[in-house]
């Protein structure tokens, strides 16, 4: 017969049994406290069903169990986050007997469920945080779709482009690492519970079902694995997304600084909000403030993401170095940061499309577009071309003429030195329209043919495939953070029946 326990009177079951949100208030954070709790209703539910566990005895140790949650819920509450910390609160609350939930059970696998569960839930903020940055970036693209302006390779402006294309290609980036997001998640949405330390237990547990109850969607396969090698690697995992996210952002803030340096830039960040700062000593600075801190963030992320590699380099399988969750989810925290930063930047920017023609129309960045000219429609080698485009650059650097005011002449006359003593005309083939049209930024971008260019028709492609694959990937996370949400209601509604089977 069960004992009697004051716990278990009607009122203080229906408060005690019902998880937080039931009872309008704020959900208890998903911290190792809570996962050990998740971890041991599920045991004391599954291990009833299963016979491994009297039922007369299930409602005693289901009360204690409820105490120990509550308890934890309480302002300025400890909340143990390990199995020998968790274990003496149970064993204060139900007695002894409440240990006969350890079985089959170590805190090798518990640990190991904890930290996955925590480090997939992480990786879904991630997400949900690269998915803003991104949508950011595509909603951008498409405002500045058909605003020319300088890229650069080298740091020295390389070729016109468009605005949107360029921006469009920063979110190709993102898309691979929301790409390895989904990729390491279903690595680590794997339930290692019921393995115990590395070769599984003589107890007949129900592994499959503890994971479904804790929102997991399969096992871990092979027990050794579970805590021994697969946690000790998803830390490297998730820190080579971070790392990713860092380089991908440092990429981009540093191509804006690189112009941002010029006196007359085409990139400015408004004013104002954080975004600049007065010199305190030069009146007449404006320092990127958000940019220095969205580089100096992504420093700290690449940091932080490289202890789980030197962490886990050069230690037996199975040891806690890599493993720890309050690091784990600081170095995930810190590159949620990095894109909130890069975010942050893209609302701030302020694009001046006629500065941006502007400088290209000082500089040689169409000068390309001459050798492909005289290739493709005149069949002369490449190479010739690039030699006389690079003949003319040269003599209008030393005359400081710019593209829009060179001489026909001239150009002819480049054009015969160049091709003197060939087999090909000494008759520049351009007319002077089409010299002018060639070296005309707008027209190079309007007019590229290749798949993925800057094109209107290859625009309006990337830009609806990006869209496509941000509404996908908000999908997805949605449908994962559902997953957890009915599995964790599931288990909540099963536990209550349980502890409410000894009223």
């Amino acid at each position: 017969m069960p004992l009697k326990n004051p716990l278990m009177s009607a009122g203080l079951c229906l408060a005690l049994c019902l998880p937080a949100y039931a009872q309008n208030t704020a959900p208890p954070p998903r911290d190792e406290f809570f996962w050990l709790g998740e971890v041991n209703k599920a045991t004391a539910v599954i291990n009833t069903d299963e016979g491994l566990l009297d039922k007369a005895m299930a409602p005693r140790i289901a009360a204690g169990l409820v105490k120990v949650l509550k308890d934890g819920e309480q302002p300025k509450a400890k909340r143990p986050s390990t199995v020998i910390s968790f274990e003496p609160l149970l064993i204060e609350a139900a007695g002894a007997d409440v240990t006969l939930l350890h079985a089959g059970r170590s805190s090798q696998d518990m640990h190991a469920t904890y930290r996955a569960a925590i480090l997939r839930d992480d990786l879904l903020g991630l997400a949900e945080q690269l998915n803003k940055t991104s949508g950011a970036l595509v909603k951008l693209a498409e405002k500045h779709a058909g605003t020319v302006v300088p890229n650069y390779t080298n740091g020295v402006a390389a070729q016109p482009n468009s605005f949107g294309h360029y921006l469009l290609g920063h979110a190709a980036g993102l898309e691979r690492d929301a790409q390895r997001i989904r990729e390491a998640y279903a690595r680590i949405d794997r339930s290692p519970m019921g393995t115990t330390v590395l070769n599984g237990t003589s107890w007949p547990l129900n592994r499959t079902r503890m994971a479904e109850y804790l929102g997991f969607a399969s096992t871990v396969d092979n027990a050794y694995d579970a805590a021994q090698i697969s946690s000790m690697e998803q830390p490297a995992e998730v820190g080579a997304i971070v790392t990713s996210i860092a380089l991908h952002t440092g990429h981009f803030v540093e191509d804006v600084m690189t112009q941002y340096a010029q006196s007359r830039p085409w990139i400015l960040l408004q004013e104002g909000g954080g975004n600049t700062y007065v010199s305190s000593a030069m009146p007449q600075k404006r320092n990127p403030g958000l940019l220095n801190n969205a580089r100096r963030d992504a420093s700290t992320a690449l940091t932080l993401a490289m202890g789980p590699v030197v962490q886990a380099h050069n230690i037996t399988p199975g040891m806690g170095d890599p493993k720890e969750v309050k690091a784990n989810s600081a170095m995930v925290a810190s590159a949620v940061l990095v894109l909130r930063q890069w975010e942050r930047i893209l609302g701030a920017m302020v694009i001046s499309p006629e500065r941006a023609l502007e400088e290209l129309n000082s500089d040689w960045t169409a000068s390309q577009e001459l050798a492909d000219v005289l290739m493709r429609k005149y069949k002369l080698p490449f190479r010739v071309g690039h030699h006389f485009a690079s003949e003319v650059v040269d003599y209008a650097k030393a005359k400081d003429i710019k593209p829009l005011d060179f001489p026909y002449a001239e150009a002819q006359r480049i054009y015969a030195d160049t091709v003197k003593g060939s087999t090909y005309t000494a008759v520049l083939p351009m007319s002077e329209a089409e010299l002018r049209a060639t070296l005309d930024p707008a027209a190079i971008v309007r007019n590229r043919a290749s798949a993925g260019g800057p094109q209107p028709a290859e625009m309006a492609r990337m830009l609806k495939a990006a869209q496509q694959k941000i509404a996908q990937q908000s999908d997805w996370t949605a449908q994962r953070r559902a997953r957890i949400a009915s599995s964790l209601a599931r288990l909540d509604a099963d536990f209550e029946k349980l502890a409410a089977s000894g009223r």
